[in-house]
Parts: C-alpha cells; sequence; structure tokens
C-alpha cells in the first residue's frame, strides 16, 4: 500500500493504491508513518513522496464511512496528524511529486513537505462543498497566507479547483512541470539534495519554520540566522566548501 524504496541517500515514499486515487484509511496511514520511520532510521539525507497511477492523493477514503459512528476528530488529531507532524519533521530536504486530484490530506501532505513540485494538470482546492463537511489538514492556513481571504473562500465556497500551474502562479506551491516529465524532474532534485551540505540545509529548514511557525520578525530571524552560520562553521561541509572553494574545485560533501 505505501512503498519504500531507497538509493543514493534518496528515499521515495510511493502511495501505491491507485484504484482509489490514493486515497488513506487509518491503516495506510500507519503505514505511512512506519516508512517514514524506517526512512528516517535509515538516515537518508532526501526524501521524495509521490503517488501511483492517476492521482498523488485524494484525501481520506470514506467510502465505507458512516457519518454517524465515524470519529472525524481522531482521525484528524490521532491518525493524519502525527503523520503530517513526522513528515514536516523529517531530518533531511523532503520532496514531493504531485499530479492528479491533489485533495484533503492529500493536500495536507504537501503542506508538510519542504519542496513541491506538481503536473502543470494537478488539481488543488476544496472539494468539501459538496460534502457537508470543513476544509481541513492545513488547508485554510495556506490558502489565507497564499490567496488571502477572499480568493481562500471563494475556493470553499465554491468548490472550484485550481490547476497545478495555477497553484503555482498564485505562489501555492514551488514549480509547475509537464505532466509527463514531473517525477524525472523531482527524482533529480531530491538526488541533487542528498549530495548537497545537509547540515545546511537542515539550518534553512529550521530558520524557515521559524519564521513559518514564530512570525518573527526580520531582526530576530538575522540573529537566528547569525547563531545558524556560526555552527554550521565548525561543520565538516562547511570546511569542505570553502576548500572546494578555494581550490576551483567541485565540494564533495557528505552531510556531515
Amino acid at each position: 500500500m505505501i512503498d519504500l524504496t531507497i538509493a543514493n541517500n534518496v528515499a521515495e515514499l510511493t502511495l501505491n493504491i491507485p484504484d482509489k486515487l490514493n486515497a488513506l484509511d487509518d491503516a495506510a496511514l500507519a503505514e505511512l508513518g512506519s516508512r517514514l520511520q524506517e526512512a528516517q532510521s535509515a538516515g537518508v539525507r532526501a526524501l521524495l513522496i509521490r503517488g501511483e497511477g492517476r492521482a498523488f492523493c485524494a484525501g481520506r477514503d470514506i467510502s465505507a464511512v458512516d457519518p454517524g459512528t465515524d470519529d472525524a476528530l481522531a482521525f484528524l488529531k490521532d491518525s493524519f496528524g502525527p503523520v503530517m507532524r513526522m513528515l514536516a519533521d523529517f531530518p533531511a530536504p523532503t520532496f514531493a511529486a504531485a499530479h492528479g486530484a491533489c485533495l484533503g490530506i492529500g493536500l495536507g501532505l504537501l503542506i508538510a513537505t519542504d519542496v513541491v513540485y506538481v503536473a502543470e494538470g494537478a488539481k488543488f482546492g476544496s472539494p468539501f462543498a459538496n460534502l457537508g463537511a470543513v476544509l481541513d489538514s492545513g488547508g485554510h492556513s495556506l490558502f489565507f497566507e497564499r490567496l488571502g481571504a477572499h480568493r481562500a473562500l471563494d475556493l470553499i465556497y465554491t468548490g472550484e479547483l485550481l490547476s497545478g500551474a495555477e497553484a503555482v502562479a498564485a505562489g501555492l506551491f514551488s514549480r509547475a512541470i509537464l505532466d509527463a516529465e514531473l517525477l524525472d524532474f523531482a527524482r533529480s532534485k531530491a538526488t541533487a539534495a542528498a549530495s548537497g551540505a545537509t547540515q545546511a540545509f537542515l539550518a534553512s529548514k529550521s530558520l524557515i519554520a521559524q519564521l513559518r511557525e514564530d512570525r518573527v520578525g526580520l531582526w530576530e530571524s538575522v540573529a537566528a540566522e547569525n547563531v545558524e552560520q556560526e555552527r554550521l562553521r565548525t561543520t565538516a561541509d562547511y570546511r569542505e566548501g570553502f576548500a572546494a572553494f578555494q581550490q576551483k574545485r567541485k565540494a564533495e560533501f557528505t552531510g556531515e
């Protein structure tokens, strides 16, 4: 259901439930969490998450959910929440290759990923208007922050979807790529990151998280950058980067 392959210091996680557009239930989320833990334990230096078939992830699998007995809070808070947090906190650069439907908790997985490359024909938005439900998994925060209140509520009220190209143009994600080229492109970027200065990347990941979560101001962020730069000065990759520059050669980073 959730496949994990590791090669060249890159973990590739594949949501492999194509007959359900990779919609996820409690069991699939538990498996995804286990695979993330395996990748972390393997000490990979980059992670790529993608979906098999026609979609990245169409959201929660509600095909057998009875609203009368369902515990939506438990599903979102206890089943999906820890997985979303685990992905966001993964100790290496993370990438996503998103195509087709990217909705609900599928959108949440992308929100938790560092760098999101999307197919031009991917679909993003809030389909919940047709369910009598509310956009979840961080969707309100993403849409409000990037699109503003009016456009966010427009998407929510109408249920209309943005294409991948439109989503990137609006600032939601990293880059829009031709559908047929998406996976190769994302793999190449993840592989390149896995041979980079991992500790420096993680410092930037932490600084960006501080800006997003704590809403720190310019000078507080500058101060945090200064501290990280001094810390990185003692790492092997920092020394290698300076030596390579001075010797006019390509740096060979080890992630140390």
